[in-house]
């Protein structure tokens, strides 16, 4: 398995979220992102997560919720990478992945744009 710190993992986090568009992260409302060793053990191989409210599903009841959580997995992403080159790859496309989710675009509609 590629050895990487988590400090330096958070940090490639931090870099596929900037590469997302100013204008789209403007948009982006009540979610926080997080960094997890490993994900649930039902989903061993899972990359990223995210839980919530998309913002196409959001009411006028949500006022209030508790922000929703896009979370990285470190364990399975360094386990099938096989250079630092290809996790910074992964990464920046689990995290455009599941900002994707919390605008309401469905995995289906993902792997035709072609980030399956």
């Amino acid at each position: 398995m590629l050895e990487m710190t988590r400090e330096a993992f958070e940090e490639l986090v931090s870099d596929g979220l900037d590469l997302l568009p100013t204008e789209l992260t403007r948009l982006m409302d009540n979610v926080a992102v997080f960094v997890e060793d490993e994900p649930p053990p039902e989903d061993p191989e899972l990359l990223g997560l995210y839980e919530g409210i998309p913002l196409t599903e959001r009411g006028e009841w949500y006022a209030g919720a508790l922000p929703d959580r896009i979370t990285i997995y470190m364990g399975p992403t360094l386990r099938i990478c096989e250079t630092r080159e290809d996790v910074v790859d992964e990464v920046a496309t689990t995290v455009v992945h599941e900002v994707a989710h919390h605008f309401g675009i469905e995995d289906e509609r993902l792997h035709e744009l072609g980030w399956g």
